[in-house]
């Protein structure tokens, strides 16, 4: 079953980055692609999960990443991600420690407004979430 969800929401995330791409779009002078009449900042978010969370995490999973998805089409997600317990691609039953996403909002009010409301934190995998403002040099 697990598969399936993963196969299934592999479909949705590639229709929508390709809907994105068929969009109008700028390049900037980094060769980053916006969506025109963008200027925001970026933001750092860094959840930390509770121990033994990943039960919880894979129940709320396919909402948490339907929210970062429809940001994602929008232009709006730098990197987002999972930080696995061991070091290792598919950490397995060791599960993972929090994620890290770099997302793109108006104020820092508006990042901490989103992640309050973020399936992960209503779910209780997150124990702590730090939202930062975020400068990108590089690439």
């Amino acid at each position: 079953m697990g598969d399936a969800i993963i196969g299934s929401w592999a479909e949705v995330v590639l229709s929508e980055l390709f809907n994105f791409y068929s969009k109008e779009v700028s390049r900037s002078e980094t060769g980053m692609i916006h969506n025109f009449g963008v200027s925001n900042m970026w933001y750092m978010i860094v959840g930390e999960d509770h121990p033994d969370s990943l039960e919880k995490r894979g129940a709320a999973r396919e909402a948490h990443l339907a929210r970062i998805t429809k940001l994602a089409v929008d232009g709006r997600v730098l990197v987002a991600g999972p930080l696995p317990a061991i070091d290792a691609e598919d950490p397995g039953s060791a599960g993972f420690t929090g994620s890290l996403l770099v997302i793109d909002f108006t104020s820092l009010e508006d990042a901490q407004a989103w992640v309050k409301q973020d399936p992960y934190v209503v779910g209780d995998v997150y124990k702590s979430v730090m939202v930062k403002p975020f400068k990108r040099v590089l690439p």
